[in-house]
């Protein structure tokens, strides 16, 4: 039996210093250990042995055993050792040089939407400008040409804070009247303002008591409807293509004078006609019009001198054409169980 544990162990040992891998010594451990192995079938001998026979010979095949199992051990942690070494060398970095920004997430519809509408008016000469939320009544209603008691403020029920002075805004229109108040030397004026209004709606597949809106304020000599309607073209085809048409339909706003309809081709009918339209062939998406004399006064431009327009509209409202989102409070609530009306996009 000696010399037998002295040739098993020669040879499990030159066989494990030519592996090389993980694989080649999986084999080798089957060849010597497995159910068939040159080892395993040693065992068998005890069945033919006397009882002195086999205490001598089962341990020294309990040697044998214990040697093979060290000995494959050994080499497959020697294997690992060097494919780690050899990984951790290739996978090697150079922390002197900067990291990589990784961008994640993607802006939702909404965001999407404001973020291209903000490159776009900048590349028209815009300033994107905000403004607070919370606001004075003085800014969000009366230097707008609506005091106290005008019917109009009904269309634009607000939220109140304290008495009947400061209120959530329900138009972003504040911003423009900041902005013309700050403007000392009461200059031409080219903004945006997009942000969050709130108004006392009741909350259903077209309203909500919280929504975005942008305006935008352009303040110059010579003004007229005609630089709107081109500027509202340019719009129009960013959201809804080249192929859209717009038109002006005659409106009230207090704080403008004229005041317009912003309409769009029906995108569904292509301005045929149809259920989405309600027939007429266009799709209201936003108001707008020449701002009103009186607002200009109030914020100390000369309306004989100085002339502008103002425009705005709802981005919840646009996205909903755009992406055919069919109830407003899909954009807020978080339950996607009850997102079965929207289209992915």
């Amino acid at each position: 039996m000696k010399e037998k544990q002295k040739e098993l162990w020669a040879s499990l040992d030159e066989a494990l210093k030519m592996a090389l891998t993980l694989e080649e010594v999986g084999s080798i451990k089957t060849e010597y250990l497995g159910k068939k192995g040159k080892i395993t079938e040693l065992s068998q001998l005890l069945k033919t042995m006397s009882p002195e026979e086999k205490k001598d010979f089962g341990k020294e095949l309990n040697e044998i055993k214990n040697h093979a199992e060290e000995a494959i051990a050994e080499k497959i942690a020697e294997i690992e050792s060097r494919q780690l070494s050899d990984r951790l060398e290739k996978e090697r970095i150079d922390i002197s040089l900067p990291g990589t920004k990784i961008v994640t997430g993607s802006p939702n519809m909404l965001e999407g939407l404001i973020e291209g509408l903000e490159e776009l008016f900048l590349s028209m000469g815009y300033d994107v400008v905000e403004g607070p939320e919370v606001e004075k009544d003085l800014y969000n209603f009366e230097l707008l040409n609506l005091p106290k008691g005008h019917p109009a403020r009904d269309a634009q029920d607000t939220f109140y804070i304290k008495d009947e002075e400061l209120l959530l805004r329900s138009q972003t229109s504040p911003v423009q009247i900041r902005t013309m108040l700050a403007n000392s030397e009461k200059g031409p004026i080219r903004i945006i303002c997009p942000g969050k209004t709130y108004r006392r709606d009741d909350d259903d597949a077209t309203h909500s008591h919280q929504f975005t809106q942008m305006e935008g304020l352009l303040i110059d000599k010579d003004i007229s409807l005609a630089d709107l309607k081109g500027t509202f073209d340019v719009i129009a085809k960013y959201m809804f293509g080249d192929k859209v048409k717009t038109r002006f339909r005659s409106s009230f706003y207090p704080f403008t004078e004229p005041s317009v309809e912003l309409d769009v081709s029906c995108f569904n009918c292509e301005g045929k006609g149809c259920p989405i339209c309600k027939n007429t062939g266009y799709i209201t998406v936003g108001g707008a019009g020449m701002v009103h004399p009186k607002v200009l006064k109030n914020c100390g431009y000369d309306p004989d001198e100085m002339s502008g327009f103002a425009f705005g509209f709802g981005i919840e409202r646009i996205a909903m054409l755009k992406y055919g989102v069919t109830d407003v409070r899909t954009f807020y609530i978080n339950d996607l169980r009850n997102n079965s009306d929207r289209r992915d996009v």
